[in-house]
């Protein structure tokens, strides 16, 4: 069976090693679109928001009619959205908080053809196990937590901190397996992968 080809809203190099997972072929749309929250966006309306964003943006530049595939990942605590980052102080107050304590990862997923767009929000729930100040440090220092959303890659040095994943672990990679292909079924109009 032919896996239907596709395009990815995303330069996003763990986006693309996952895609690659589910056997569908595609092609890089690399686009830019303002992530800014709007005024009293809550982090699951934003991070939906954004996929969609990035998925039109790809179909109004896709040189072929298919599938584009737009997706973003935010983290939340107590209502506050965990983003990437400013620097070591930002990074570290960052960890301190979540030290301990659980939190939520939303990776939203959505596909579009520039008529229509179909996405979905999957929630993950992270627990971190305390952490100490030198841990915090030496973690910045491995020079990953930089460009990740919360501070942190669960796929990398930073999985050592998590105590418990409830949800799903790609998801909060950046891609969620499962319901990528569910979704592009969907929005293809099929019953089953």
């Amino acid at each position: 069976m032919t896996k239907e080809a596709l395009y990815l809203a995303s330069s996003s190099p763990r986006r693309q090693s996952l895609l690659t997972l589910l056997d569908h072929p595609f092609e890089v749309l690399p686009v830019a679109v303002d992530e800014r929250p709007l005024p009293g966006e809550a982090p699951l309306a934003l991070v939906e928001r954004l996929a969609r964003l990035k998925a039109e943006a790809g179909a109004a530049v896709a040189p072929e009619p298919r599938p584009v595939l737009g997706s973003d990942t935010l983290g939340e605590l107590d209502g506050v959205l965990l983003v990437k980052p400013e620097d070591q102080a930002d990074f570290t107050r960052m960890m301190k908080s979540m030290s301990g304590r659980s939190h939520l990862i939303h990776t939203a997923i959505a596909f579009s053809d520039g008529k229509r767009t179909l996405s979905q929000v999957v929630t993950s729930t992270v627990t971190f196990r305390e952490l100490s100040d030198s841990e915090i440090a030496t973690y910045w220092h491995s020079g990953e937590p930089a460009d990740k959303a919360g501070g942190y890659g669960i796929q990398g040095r930073g999985g050592r901190f998590v105590s418990h994943l409830a949800g799903s672990y790609f998801a909060v990679v950046g891609l969620p397996l499962m319901e990528t292909e569910r979704l592009l079924q969907a929005f293809l109009g099929k019953e089953n992968p």
